[in-house]
């Protein structure tokens, strides 16, 4: 019987590596490939931005297919990363919104353009790293399972994902623990077995986004007033792509109390502060929904959902208020509802949907 192949998008991280090891003993013939998306780096750069998308990836990964004995290729994604993650993480801070820009590129480029330039090579599957597991439910619906330990889970970043995508998508680390995962590369040998996780958005590493965006955009983010809840102006602040909502630090206010970021309006060039209860919500709205585990539902559905990478979630009460538009209505206030951020509904273990928060309501 002919060995099914698998192209695995090799990052130079030990999960990838180790997912490539994992498929090799499920019996499919593993091709590597390392995806080239912005590196530009300065030489002296490499070894400091060794994450998923540094340039010292294609080389770990290359280290890596060749102590597996798998063939080795680099593709490159630079066009598609710059127009559905740099220029969409722009100009999402540029309207105010606080963009999730790995959640762009698992969904365009990770998975859509790697998917398709896989499938044009003779592929049967990709897989990547990513702690999460996929099953094809009763209902004939393929939908993401948490992994198996919470504690990384990544199933927040991966709900965008389409049916197609996801049918022709292995995940073998979901079901294994860092812990593990790290062992299996040590007992291995692989030279990536005690590599740090890259924790940062891999093309700002610095983490100054408004400096990026000033120098990538090429404008000028003008300062503006802050504003306290009733309009009253309370300060200068810098531009409003050096915030976001829930913000409490680096903001140079003297208030005599904690005060917090509450909104940011980009049609005035204001940012509204107010106290720390103010921040709490009961309810969200959110669009560009994608349904993964269930159809688009009809009714009130009853889930947990989360509204950022690392919320423990909350349960909450869902229903349609559009076509492409979801009320969510929590049973206890949730802090920092963000808009441009992903809020992702549960059923149990399994990502029932997810969309981009409009805002609190």
């Amino acid at each position: 019987m002919k060995r099914k192949k698998v192209v695995v998008g090799m990052s130079g991280g030990v999960d990838s590596s180790v997912a490539a090891w994992l498929l090799l003993q499920q019996g499919y013939e593993v091709w590597g490939v390392t995806m080239q998306i912005w590196q530009d780096e300065e030489p002296e750069q490499v070894e400091e931005n060794g994450g998923c998308c540094g340039l010292s990836a294609v080389e770990d990964a290359r280290r890596v297919a060749s102590r597996l004995e798998i063939p080795h290729y680099v593709m490159n994604f630079k066009k598609d990363f710059q127009e559905k993650v740099i220029d969409y993480f722009m100009d999402e801070y540029l309207h105010g919104r606080t963009p999730n820009p790995c959640i762009a590129c698992n969904r365009y480029v990770k998975w859509e353009s790697l998917l398709r330039r896989s499938m044009e090579i003779g592929a049967d599957y990709i897989a990547t790293g990513h702690y999460a597991r996929i099953d094809l439910l009763p209902n004939g619906r393929y939908a993401l399972k948490m992994s198996k330990t919470a504690a990384k889970d990544q199933t927040y970043a991966l709900y965008n994902l389409t049916q197609e995508q996801l049918s022709r998508t292995l995940m073998p680390v979901g079901e294994y623990s860092k812990d593990e995962i790290r062992r299996f590369a040590e007992d291995l040998g692989l030279p990536v077995a005690h590599k740090p996780d890259s924790q940062e958005i891999c093309f700002v590493p610095d983490k100054d986004y408004a400096r990026f965006i000033e120098e990538h955009a090429g404008v000028k983010i003008p300062e503006g007033n802050f504003v306290w809840t009733d309009g009253t102006v309370i300060g200068k602040h810098k531009g409003i792509t050096h915030y976001t909502v829930g913000q409490r630090k680096g903001l140079g206010l003297s208030m005599g109390r904690p005060v917090v970021v509450l909104e940011i309006r980009p049609e005035t060039n204001e940012v509204v502060i107010g106290e720390t209860e103010d921040v709490f919500s009961d309810r969200l709205r959110a669009d560009r929904l994608n349904w993964m585990a269930v159809e688009a539902p009809e009714s009130e559905m009853r889930c947990l959902a989360k509204i950022r990478y690392n919320h423990a979630g909350a349960m909450c009460t869902v229903r349609r208020v559009g076509k492409d538009e979801v009320e969510c209505i929590f049973d206890e206030p949730v802090r920092a509802v963000t808009p441009g951020q992903a809020v992702v509904f549960y059923n149990g273990d399994y990502v029932a949907g997810g969309g981009t928060i409009l805002g609190s309501c």
